[in-house]
């Protein structure tokens, strides 16, 4: 299950928890009260019917605020349906007047602090109220106005600080997550952006010269015809040798810098929020070996921040006298059918092939997927 979701469900369940309290008081409360002879059925069945809608509209009030919205018709019928089950209850404390903990749990969360404190003085007021009044004879008689003004005011003190405590988790932790896209947004901007401008510096200097000499021949063509073909001769040149960049580019035959793109993807993990760690030789690489690992780590690279949720990226390159391996290692395992590489992976594949290498990518376990590419020495040419 994805991060954020676990978290909504355990901020919700945890807010939750005042409903779920309401009914082990009322349950405890209701067997001791028919033990006691004093339980009135009459007024115990409306009790549990605005007891059981508190907890519908509880429950979607969390919801809503969860979203960041504050249900304020909700919280007013919830409100009335708690008072109508307090008093037809008794409004013990510890019994049926904790449906208006109950409610309160969750109506105090986003308000502010004035109408906080005004929710929490009205639900003292009314539950003491309600259980001078409507509490029953019997085992409840030797209860006062100091048992109740203490026990509400407890409640009242305490239930408020604990939900808003975990409403502020929970919303500390959508930032973050939001911070942490907008940052991998940025990277994969960056990133197209960088590839435009390779893309320019290979071809648009060749396209630029086309165009010139182009031009030139059209110009001379009526005045001479010989000069005017050897432009075009050269248009010819220039046309193929652009067309090859072109395919150099986009394909990712043109050769990369290993320590360059290494320096670049920690920048660019480590930007979006990603934990990056290299373990690389003391020694220089065999020949051939470092375009062909540069194209990997990049390829690896994007998809973490492409297809997963990783918070930490392993990067290892290690190498013998017959091969040499790179292993990309993160804790974020991309959700697509097995064996669906990509088209990005399946072109590294055939690139790690026509130098004699394989690659392999899937999930390890533990959450965690693992890109591994191996070449044989020496590489091919």
């Amino acid at each position: 299950m994805d991060p954020i979701k676990r978290a909504r469900r355990l901020t919700w369940a945890m807010i939750g928890s005042g409903v779920l309290m309401m009914w082990v008081l009322i349950a405890v409360w209701s067997v001791e009260a028919h033990v006691e002879g004093v339980l009135s059925w009459w007024r115990a069945g409306p009790a549990l019917l605005a007891a059981a809608g508190l907890t519908w509209f509880c429950l979607r009030m969390a919801d809503a605020i969860l979203d960041r919205r504050y249900p304020t018709r909700q919280v007013v019928v919830a409100a009335v349906l708690a008072l109508v089950a307090a008093g037809a209850g008794g409004a013990d404390p510890i019994g049926w007047g904790f449906v208006l903990m109950a409610w309160l749990s969750v109506a105090m969360l986003g308000v502010s602090t004035r109408t906080l404190v005004l929710q929490m003085a009205g639900t003292w007021v009314a539950g003491v109220t309600l259980a001078l009044v409507t509490a029953p004879a019997g085992m409840f008689a030797d209860r006062g106005f100091g048992y109740y003004a203490l026990l509400y005011g407890l409640w009242c003190v305490i239930l408020p600080p604990s939900g808003r405590v975990w409403l502020l988790i929970w919303r500390l932790a959508m930032e973050a997550h939001e911070g942490r896209d907008a940052h991998t947004r940025l990277a994969l901007a960056e990133e197209r952006l960088r590839f435009s401008r390779d893309l320019h510096a290979t071809v648009g200097h060749q396209l630029s010269a086309i165009a010139v000499k182009t031009e030139l021949a059209v110009r001379l063509s009526d005045k001479d015809a010989g000069a005017a073909r050897a432009e075009m001769v050269e248009v010819n040149t220039l046309t193929r040798k652009a067309l090859r960049e072109l395919r150099q580019a986009v394909r990712g035959y043109r050769e990369l810098d290993l320590d360059a793109e290494l320096n670049s993807v920690k920048g660019v993990l480590e930007a979006a929020g990603v934990r990056c760690e290299m373990r690389l030789p003391h020694r220089e690489l065999p020949d051939g070996v470092s375009p062909a690992f540069a194209y990997a780590v990049r390829e690896a690279v994007t998809n973490v921040l492409k297809h997963s949720v990783a918070t930490f990226c392993h990067i290892t390159i290690r190498f013998t006298e017959d091969e040499a391996e790179l292993e990309v290692r993160n804790d974020g395992v991309a959700e697509r059918p097995g064996g669906d590489l990509g088209s990005g992976l399946a072109g590294l594949r055939e690139r790690l092939a026509a130098a004699g290498g394989t690659v392999n990518a899937q999930p390890a376990g533990d959450g965690e997927f693992v890109l591994n590419a191996v070449v044989s020495l020496p590489i091919r040419g």
